[in-house]
């Protein structure tokens, strides 16, 4: 039977994952053929390719999910299967990642080429400054977009590793449970007897103060006899 979460299955989250595969790829595949076309990829191309980040974005989201999944799968043999799945689909994220990112740098280079070609073209009509504060926007909102897919990358990262941590030390938690059961049972031991040996210590100084008690009656009694 296949893990889930929130009522969703991981055939469920699968399909969902190979469909947006689908959709990014036709999207970078888009997204080259504006790049390709001069002036129009320029104008076009920003905005669709956040949209292409987003779904991105969401891909590792399921990644992550699966990876969480595919480790509750009772039987082995499917288990194992699910495993190669959802690494498969992990792989093509990266790739898709990275084809983004690819071009994201190409982008930047070309902005910074055309950026200084304008200060050229500035320095000899002197009509270029706000050629160049287009250019600065754009350079730093690709510059953003870089530095938000590094982010991205790094929290996934970071979870897979948290998620495989759990799976490693689901032993070793069950272990340490034990002992500290045996630690509690121990501790309620001692302080029975350490409650025993309060009562015993009370009786013993009760005791002792009724036998001087009793001492200094009798020396009384015999020194009034005397006299």
């Amino acid at each position: 039977m296949e893990g889930g979460g929130a009522g969703t299955t991981l055939s469920e989250v699968y399909q969902n994952a190979k469909k947006l595969q689908l959709k990014i790829r036709d999207g970078l595949e888009r997204l080259e053929r504006l790049e390709s076309s001069t002036s129009a990829g320029a104008a076009a191309s920003p905005e669709f390719s956040y949209e292409i980040k987003k779904d991105i974005s969401h891909l590792h989201s399921l990644c992550v999910d699966m990876d969480r999944l595919w480790r509750s799968v009772a039987v082995k043999s499917q288990r194992d299967l699910w495993r190669r799945k959802v690494e498969q689909v992990a792989e093509e994220a990266d790739s898709l990642k990275e084809s983004l990112d690819k071009y994201f740098m190409r982008n930047q280079r070309r902005m910074q080429e055309a950026k200084e070609r304008a200060e050229l073209l500035g320095r000899a009509n002197g009509e270029s400054s706000y050629v160049l504060r287009i250019f600065d926007d754009e350079a730093q909102a690709m510059q953003s977009a870089h530095s938000s897919s590094r982010m991205l990358e790094e929290a996934y990262s970071t979870g897979v590793a948290i998620l495989g941590k759990f799976a490693e030390q689901r032993e070793s938690m069950k272990s340490a449970q034990r002992k500290l059961l045996d630690i509690l049972n121990t501790v309620g031991l001692s302080n029975s007897v350490l409650r025993l040996i309060e009562r015993r210590n009370r009786v013993d100084t009760w005791i002792k103060y009724a036998g001087m008690l009793l001492t200094f009656i009798v020396l009384m009694m015999m020194w009034r006899w005397k006299h």
